[in-house]
C-alpha cells in the first residue's frame, strides 16, 4: 500500500440495529490489507467505542478511517452537547449516559478510556453545544 486508504461511515443517533458496522467493516478491511491481528484489534476497539459514543450521546455524526502504510487514523466526529470536561469523562466508570442507555447495557463509562488506552495517540476537541472531534491514530506493528 503506498497511498492512503479512506474510508467513511456515517453514523446516526441511537441507531443501535447498525452500531458496530464502521467497526466491523473497517476490520475487514485491515484484515484483507494483511494487517497483522494487534494491530486489527485495537483499531476494531477504539473504532467500536467511538461509534457506539456517537450512538449514544450525541445528535449524529461520522468516522473517518484513514489507512496509510504505517499508521491508521480514526476520526469521530459528531454533533451533539459537547463535553463540558474532558478530563473527567477519560476516568474510567464515568459516564453521563441516561438511565434507559444503562438499562440496555451501554453506558459503562469505559468509552473514552478504552479509546485512550488502545490508541498510540489520542486527542479530544469540544464545543458546547457543537462539534466533538475525537482524533486517534494506531501505528501498524
Amino acid at each position: 500500500m503506498s497511498e492512503k486508504i479512506q474510508l467513511f461511515y456515517k453514523v446516526d443517533r441511537e441507531d443501535f440495529a447498525k452500531a458496530g458496522e464502521a467497526s466491523s467493516n473497517t476490520k475487514k478491511v485491515l484484515k484483507q490489507l494483511g494487517i497483522n491481528p494487534e494491530t486489527l484489534r485495537k483499531v476494531a476497539i477504539v473504532t467500536y467505542e467511538a461509534e457506539m459514543n456517537i450512538v449514544i450521546h450525541s445528535f449524529g455524526g461520522e468516522i473517518e478511517v484513514n489507512i496509510y502504510p504505517t499508521r491508521i487514523d480514526i476520526i469521530a466526529r459528531d454533533r451533539g452537547p459537547g463535553i463540558d470536561d474532558v478530563e473527567r469523562v477519560m476516568e474510567e466508570g464515568y459516564s453521563t449516559a441516561s438511565d434507559r442507555i444503562r438499562e440496555m447495557g451501554f453506558g459503562a463509562g469505559m468509552g473514552i478510556p478504552n479509546m485512550k488506552r488502545y490508541s498510540d495517540e489520542f486527542r479530544i476537541s469540544s464545543k458546547m453545544d457543537g462539534e466533538t472531534e475525537v482524533y486517534m491514530t494506531v501505528y501498524i506493528q
